[in-house]
C-alpha cells in the first residue's frame, strides 16, 4: 500500500492511550505521514483537550484506568459540541462483546492490536474523507435554502440579487388561449444571466419572448404541464433534473406561483451530486467492515445475530421452518500448535471459501462466530434440507484434504457439525435455535468428532 498521501488527505488526531510507548509508536507513525497529532494518557485528559481544541478524528483505547475508552466515548456522544467527532477504537480487546459494546457506545470503527498502520491509515482516511464530505454537503445545502429564502425578499432588492446570484433566477407569465382560457405557454418577464447560460440564449433575446415550451420539448415536455399545475393550484415545485450544458449535468429548481405565472430559481448542483456519490461509496465500505469477518471475509458475529433476528421475527410470522448449522475444526488447538497460527488462518480461510460455494442461497448466511467456529443460517429449509447440506458441507472440507497429523480422528482437517431446525415463535428468543445447535454439535464430538448430529 503506497502511504505516501497528498497533503489534502491529513488531518488533525487525538491519540488517548494510557500507555507510553504505544502513544509514541503511533504518533510517530502518523505523523511521519504528514497528519497533525497529540497524545494523552488518560481519558480525563482526553475529554478537556478534546473541549480545548477538537480533532477530526480520535483513536481511543479501552483498556485505562479511572475512566475507560467506552465511559470516554459515551461522554463525548453526550455533549453537543463534541458528538460528531469520529472515535476509532484501538484495543488489545479482540472478543465479539467488546467490538459491540465499542460500536454501542458510539464508535465509528474498531481497529485490533496489534494494528498494521497501512489499515490505521485506511480507516483514519476513511472517516476524514466522509467528515469533509458531509461538511461540503451541509454547506451546499445551506447555501441552497439561503438562496430560495432570497425569492422572498422585497421588489426593491430583485434586481441586485437577481445580477449577484450564483443561482438561475427567473419569473415567467403565463399566455392564456382568448377563447378557452388554457396556458398555451409562458413569457419570460425577468431573466438573470445565469437562466440565460442554461438556456444558451442571451436575456435579450429572452425577455418578452416565449421560449419554455419549446426548451422542455427536447427536455422533459412533462414538467411543462408541472409548470401549469403551479399556477392552477399555488402548489411549489421542487425537484433535480438532468441537463447536459459544458461541464454541468445536474440541477435543481423550486417553482412558486407568482400572479398568473411562476418563478423559479435553479442551481447546479453537479458538486453535490458527485459528494453524494462519494459519501454513499464511503458510507457502503464502512458497513463492510462493519459485518465482514476481517479474516475469512465471510459475515461476522455482529451481522449473523443481526439477521438472525429479523429471520425469526419473518418466519414466525409466516409459520416456516428455521434451521441452523453450528460447526468446528476438529482438534485445531493442536493443528495451531504443530503447524502455526499463519497456517492455522489459512486453514480457516480454505473451510469458509469452500462452505461459501455451498451456502449460495441468496437467503442463507454462512458466519464466522468466532475462533474455529462457523454457523450456516438456512431461512425457509426443514431438517431434511438442513442436513442434506451439513453433509455436503463435511464433504467439500474433507475434499479440501488439510493435512493435519496432529488430529486423533484422520490425518486430514475435519469438523463437527450440530444441527438444529424449528419453527419460530413470536415469545421465543431466538436463541434457543443457537442453543439447539449447540447441544447437537456437543454431542457430535462427544459421539467421536468428524460427524453431525441433529437437535429439533
Amino acid at each position: 500500500m503506497n502511504l505516501d498521501l497528498d497533503k489534502d488527505k491529513k488531518g488533525n488526531i487525538l491519540l488517548v492511550d494510557d500507555i507510553p510507548e504505544n502513544l509514541q509508536l503511533l504518533s510517530d507513525l502518523l505523523i511521519k505521514l504528514g497528519y497533525n497529532v497529540r497524545s494523552v494518557t488518560s481519558g480525563r485528559m482526553a475529554l478537556k483537550t478534546v473541549k480545548v481544541k477538537p480533532p477530526e478524528v480520535i483513536l481511543l483505547d479501552i483498556k485505562m484506568p479511572e475512566m475507560d475508552g467506552y465511559q470516554v466515548c459515551q461522554a463525548l456522544k453526550a455533549d453537543a459540541d463534541l458528538c460528531k467527532i469520529p472515535v476509532i477504537f484501538i484495543s488489545a480487546l479482540d472478543d465479539v462483546f467488546d467490538k459491540v459494546k465499542a460500536f454501542n457506545s458510539g464508535g465509528v470503527d474498531y481497529i485490533t492490536k496489534p494494528f498494521q498502520i497501512e489499515e490505521v491509515v485506511a480507516r483514519l482516511d476513511n472517516q476524514l474523507t466522509i467528515q469533509r464530505q458531509q461538511q461540503l454537503l451541509q454547506k451546499e445545502i445551506n447555501h441552497r435554502r439561503d438562496t430560495e429564502e432570497a425569492l422572498y425578499q422585497s421588489r426593491a432588492l430583485l434586481s441586485s440579487v437577481l445580477n449577484s446570484s450564483l443561482d438561475g433566477i427567473a419569473a415567467l407569465q403565463a399566455v392564456r388561449n382568448p377563447e378557452s382560457g388554457n396556458i398555451e405557454d409562458f413569457r419570460c418577464l425577468v431573466v438573470n444571466p445565469v437562466i440565460a447560460k442554461i438556456f444558451q440564449r442571451s436575456r435579450e433575446d429572452m425577455i418578452g419572448k416565449l421560449v419554455l415550451k419549446k426548451f422542455l420539448t427536447n427536455l422533459q415536455p412533462k414538467l411543462f404541464d408541472d409548470f401549469i399545475e403551479i399556477v392552477e393550484t399555488g402548489n411549489t415545485l421542487e425537484q433535480d433534473f438532468y441537463y447536459p450544458s459544458g461541464d454541468s449535468y445536474w440541477y435543481h429548481f423550486v417553482a412558486v406561483k407568482l400572479g398568473d405565472g411562476f418563478a423559479i430559481t435553479t442551481r447546479d448542483i453537479t458538486a453535490r451530486k458527485q459528494i453524494e456519490l462519494a459519501l454513499q461509496d464511503a458510507n457502503q465500505k464502512l458497513e463492510q467492515l462493519v459485518n465482514i469477518d476481517g479474516l475469512t471475509q465471510v459475515a461476522n458475529r455482529r451481522c449473523f445475530d443481526t439477521r438472525l433476528e429479523v429471520e425469526w421475527q419473518r418466519l414466525a410470522r409466516e409459520q416456516q421452518p428455521l434451521s441452523l448449522i453450528l460447526f468446528d475444526v476438529d482438534n485445531f488447538k493442536p493443528y495451531n500448535d504443530f503447524y502455526g497460527h499463519l497456517a492455522g488462518d489459512d486453514c480457516l480461510i480454505r473451510i469458509a471459501q469452500a462452505v461459501q460455494e455451498v451456502v449460495r442461497h441468496p437467503i442463507d448466511l454462512l458466519a464466522r462466530y468466532g475462533g474455529e467456529e462457523f454457523t450456516v443460517l438456512l431461512p425457509n429449509t426443514d431438517i431434511e434440507g438442513v442436513i442434506n447440506i451439513a453433509e455436503t458441507i463435511q464433504k467439500v472440507i474433507r475434499d479440501q484434504a488439510i493435512a493435519h497429523a496432529k488430529s486423533n480422528i484422520t490425518d486430514i482437517v475435519t469438523v463437527s457439525l450440530g444441527i438444529a431446525s424449528l419453527i419460530p415463535k413470536l415469545e421465543v428468543p431466538p436463541d434457543m435455535l443457537i442453543a439447539y445447535a449447540d447441544k447437537a454439535l456437543y454431542d457430535a464430538k462427544q459421539q467421536g468428532r468428524d460427524r453431525y448430529a441433529y437437535n429439533c
